[in-house]
Protein backbone atom coordinates (compact mmCIF):
# COMPACT_ATOMS: atom_id res chain seq x y z
CA UNK A 1 0.00 0.00 0.00
CA UNK A 2 1.49 3.48 -0.80
CA UNK A 3 2.63 5.78 1.65
CA UNK A 4 0.17 8.92 1.54
CA UNK A 5 1.88 12.15 0.80
CA UNK A 6 1.65 15.02 3.53
CA UNK A 7 0.69 17.93 2.91
CA UNK A 8 1.45 20.95 5.99
CA UNK A 9 -0.62 23.86 5.94
CA UNK A 10 -3.81 24.92 7.23
CA UNK A 11 -6.69 24.79 4.19
CA UNK A 12 -7.69 28.54 4.24
CA UNK A 13 -4.15 29.41 2.88
CA UNK A 14 -4.50 29.78 -0.89
CA UNK A 15 -1.54 27.51 -2.14
CA UNK A 16 -2.34 25.20 0.10
CA UNK A 17 -5.58 24.49 -1.04
CA UNK A 18 -4.23 24.51 -4.26
CA UNK A 19 -2.57 21.17 -3.59
CA UNK A 20 -5.46 20.11 -2.15
CA UNK A 21 -7.61 20.19 -4.55
CA UNK A 22 -5.40 18.66 -7.37
CA UNK A 23 -3.88 15.88 -4.81
CA UNK A 24 -8.04 15.27 -4.62
CA UNK A 25 -8.37 15.64 -8.41
CA UNK A 26 -5.95 12.94 -9.15
CA UNK A 27 -7.16 10.61 -6.14
CA UNK A 28 -3.85 10.64 -4.88
CA UNK A 29 -3.77 9.86 -0.98
CA UNK A 30 -2.62 12.31 1.97
CA UNK A 31 -2.66 13.17 5.04
CA UNK A 32 -3.17 17.04 6.17
CA UNK A 33 -0.36 18.09 8.62
CA UNK A 34 -1.63 21.27 10.65
CA UNK A 35 0.48 24.17 11.37
CA UNK A 36 -0.18 26.65 13.53
CA UNK A 37 1.18 29.90 12.29
CA UNK A 38 -0.25 31.87 14.78
CA UNK A 39 2.55 29.91 16.95
CA UNK A 40 5.58 30.48 14.59
CA UNK A 41 4.85 26.80 14.00
CA UNK A 42 6.26 27.73 10.11
CA UNK A 43 9.62 29.10 11.75
CA UNK A 44 10.72 26.40 13.60
CA UNK A 45 13.73 24.66 12.54
CA UNK A 46 12.34 21.44 11.94
CA UNK A 47 9.59 22.76 9.47
CA UNK A 48 12.17 25.27 7.81
CA UNK A 49 14.52 21.73 6.55
CA UNK A 50 11.31 21.29 4.45
CA UNK A 51 9.77 24.48 3.43
CA UNK A 52 13.12 27.20 3.82
CA UNK A 53 11.13 30.02 3.53
CA UNK A 54 9.37 29.26 6.27
CA UNK A 55 6.06 29.16 4.53
CA UNK A 56 3.01 27.33 3.66
CA UNK A 57 2.46 24.55 2.27
CA UNK A 58 5.90 22.16 2.62
CA UNK A 59 5.02 18.69 1.09
CA UNK A 60 6.84 15.41 1.63
CA UNK A 61 6.54 12.04 -0.76
CA UNK A 62 8.48 9.70 1.42
CA UNK A 63 12.10 11.03 1.03
CA UNK A 64 11.25 13.73 -1.54
CA UNK A 65 10.33 17.41 -0.06
CA UNK A 66 8.54 20.05 -1.88
CA UNK A 67 7.34 23.67 -1.06
CA UNK A 68 5.86 25.44 -4.15
CA UNK A 69 2.11 24.72 -4.95
CA UNK A 70 2.45 24.62 -8.63
CA UNK A 71 5.18 22.70 -8.74
CA UNK A 72 3.73 20.10 -6.45
CA UNK A 73 0.80 20.13 -8.86
CA UNK A 74 2.84 19.70 -11.42
CA UNK A 75 4.71 16.38 -9.84
CA UNK A 76 1.38 14.80 -8.63
CA UNK A 77 -0.05 14.79 -12.23
CA UNK A 78 3.76 13.32 -13.51
CA UNK A 79 4.29 10.58 -10.66
CA UNK A 80 0.84 9.52 -11.30
CA UNK A 81 -0.36 9.94 -15.01
CA UNK A 82 -2.84 7.55 -14.55
CA UNK A 83 -4.60 8.30 -11.54
CA UNK A 84 -8.01 10.13 -10.88
CA UNK A 85 -7.99 12.76 -13.36
CA UNK A 86 -6.01 11.52 -15.93
CA UNK A 87 -5.97 15.10 -18.16
CA UNK A 88 -5.04 17.36 -15.59
CA UNK A 89 -1.83 18.31 -16.65
CA UNK A 90 -2.41 16.92 -20.48
CA UNK A 91 -1.53 13.84 -22.22
CA UNK A 92 0.82 15.45 -24.93
CA UNK A 93 3.50 17.80 -25.52
CA UNK A 94 1.22 20.39 -26.74
CA UNK A 95 -1.49 20.32 -24.41
CA UNK A 96 1.34 20.32 -21.35
CA UNK A 97 2.58 23.36 -22.97
CA UNK A 98 -0.29 25.42 -23.24
CA UNK A 99 -1.56 24.45 -19.43
CA UNK A 100 1.97 26.03 -18.65
CA UNK A 101 1.61 28.81 -20.48
CA UNK A 102 -1.93 29.45 -18.43
CA UNK A 103 -0.29 28.46 -15.10
CA UNK A 104 2.44 30.70 -15.91
CA UNK A 105 -0.41 33.27 -16.79
CA UNK A 106 -2.07 32.64 -13.25
CA UNK A 107 1.53 32.57 -11.60
CA UNK A 108 2.52 35.97 -13.14
CA UNK A 109 -0.57 37.82 -14.24
CA UNK A 110 -3.54 36.87 -12.17
CA UNK A 111 -2.30 35.83 -8.71
CA UNK A 112 -0.54 39.56 -8.04
CA UNK A 113 -3.89 41.68 -8.44
CA UNK A 114 -6.23 39.17 -7.17
CA UNK A 115 -3.69 38.27 -3.56
CA UNK A 116 -2.87 41.87 -2.81
CA UNK A 117 -7.01 42.51 -3.47
CA UNK A 118 -7.76 39.70 -1.25
CA UNK A 119 -5.62 40.73 1.70
CA UNK A 120 -6.74 44.46 1.29
CA UNK A 121 -10.38 43.04 1.18
CA UNK A 122 -10.37 39.53 3.27
CA UNK A 123 -7.36 39.44 5.43
CA UNK A 124 -6.88 42.88 6.37
CA UNK A 125 -9.93 43.32 8.05
CA UNK A 126 -9.75 40.04 10.29
CA UNK A 127 -5.89 41.39 11.43
CA UNK A 128 -7.23 45.04 11.83
CA UNK A 129 -4.60 46.37 9.34
CA UNK A 130 -6.07 49.68 7.59
CA UNK A 131 -7.13 49.09 3.84
CA UNK A 132 -5.50 50.89 1.41
CA UNK A 133 -7.89 51.71 -0.84
CA UNK A 134 -5.34 53.20 -3.57
CA UNK A 135 -4.16 49.62 -3.88
CA UNK A 136 -7.55 47.93 -3.73
CA UNK A 137 -8.22 50.03 -6.95
CA UNK A 138 -5.18 49.89 -8.88
CA UNK A 139 -5.21 46.15 -8.38
CA UNK A 140 -9.10 45.81 -8.89
CA UNK A 141 -8.38 47.71 -12.35
CA UNK A 142 -5.53 45.16 -13.17
CA UNK A 143 -7.44 42.01 -12.55
CA UNK A 144 -10.58 43.56 -15.16
CA UNK A 145 -8.07 43.67 -17.45
CA UNK A 146 -6.75 40.36 -16.77
CA UNK A 147 -10.25 39.14 -16.82
CA UNK A 148 -10.64 40.24 -20.13
CA UNK A 149 -8.41 38.20 -21.68
CA UNK A 150 -10.24 35.59 -19.99
CA UNK A 151 -13.16 36.28 -21.14
CA UNK A 152 -12.37 36.44 -25.52
CA UNK A 153 -10.17 32.96 -24.25
CA UNK A 154 -13.42 31.62 -22.65
CA UNK A 155 -15.30 32.56 -25.96
CA UNK A 156 -12.83 29.98 -28.07
CA UNK A 157 -12.60 27.04 -25.62
CA UNK A 158 -14.19 25.77 -22.79
CA UNK A 159 -11.54 25.81 -20.48
CA UNK A 160 -8.26 27.90 -20.31
CA UNK A 161 -6.30 25.91 -21.93
CA UNK A 162 -8.58 23.92 -24.24
CA UNK A 163 -11.90 21.66 -23.63
CA UNK A 164 -10.57 19.90 -20.42
CA UNK A 165 -10.60 21.11 -16.99
CA UNK A 166 -6.38 21.28 -15.67
CA UNK A 167 -3.81 22.61 -13.54
CA UNK A 168 -4.71 26.15 -15.74
CA UNK A 169 -8.04 26.48 -14.16
CA UNK A 170 -7.51 24.38 -10.83
CA UNK A 171 -4.80 27.07 -10.11
CA UNK A 172 -7.13 29.66 -10.05
CA UNK A 173 -9.61 28.70 -7.95
CA UNK A 174 -8.15 29.74 -4.39
CA UNK A 175 -8.01 33.25 -4.84
CA UNK A 176 -10.94 34.07 -7.01
CA UNK A 177 -12.87 31.87 -4.48
CA UNK A 178 -11.66 34.36 -1.94
CA UNK A 179 -12.95 37.30 -4.20
CA UNK A 180 -16.13 35.41 -5.58
CA UNK A 181 -17.34 34.51 -1.98
CA UNK A 182 -15.69 37.08 0.86
CA UNK A 183 -15.81 40.43 -1.07
CA UNK A 184 -17.94 42.49 -3.18
CA UNK A 185 -15.66 42.49 -6.31
CA UNK A 186 -17.34 38.74 -7.03
CA UNK A 187 -19.48 40.55 -10.73
CA UNK A 188 -15.35 40.96 -11.90
CA UNK A 189 -16.01 37.29 -12.31
CA UNK A 190 -19.70 36.68 -12.66
CA UNK A 191 -20.93 39.97 -14.96
CA UNK A 192 -18.58 38.12 -17.64
CA UNK A 193 -20.64 35.71 -19.71
CA UNK A 194 -17.72 33.59 -20.04
CA UNK A 195 -15.62 34.01 -17.44
CA UNK A 196 -19.07 33.85 -15.25
CA UNK A 197 -19.71 30.24 -17.20
CA UNK A 198 -15.99 29.38 -16.33
CA UNK A 199 -16.16 29.80 -12.70
CA UNK A 200 -19.36 28.51 -11.99
CA UNK A 201 -18.07 25.01 -13.60
CA UNK A 202 -14.74 25.05 -12.12
CA UNK A 203 -16.08 25.77 -8.73
CA UNK A 204 -18.67 23.19 -9.02
CA UNK A 205 -16.12 20.45 -9.06
CA UNK A 206 -16.33 18.15 -6.27
CA UNK A 207 -12.87 18.07 -5.81
CA UNK A 208 -12.81 21.95 -4.87
CA UNK A 209 -16.14 21.90 -2.96
CA UNK A 210 -14.21 19.12 -0.59
CA UNK A 211 -11.21 21.84 -0.25
CA UNK A 212 -14.45 24.08 1.00
CA UNK A 213 -15.38 21.97 3.80
CA UNK A 214 -11.82 21.38 4.86
CA UNK A 215 -11.21 25.16 5.67
CA UNK A 216 -14.94 25.41 7.24
CA UNK A 217 -13.68 22.70 9.63
CA UNK A 218 -10.52 24.22 10.00
CA UNK A 219 -11.75 27.82 9.97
Amino acid sequence: MATPVKVYGPPLSTAVSRVLACVLEKDVQFQLIPVNMSKGEHKSPDFLKIQPFGQVPAFQDEDLSLFESRAICRYLCEKHPGKGNTKLYGTNPLVKASIDQWLEAEGQTFNPPSSILMLQLVFAPRMKIKQDQTLINQNEEKLAKVLEVYEKRLGESRFLAGDEFSLADLSHLPNAHYLVNATDKGELFTSKKNVGRWWGEISSRDSWKKVVEMQKQKN
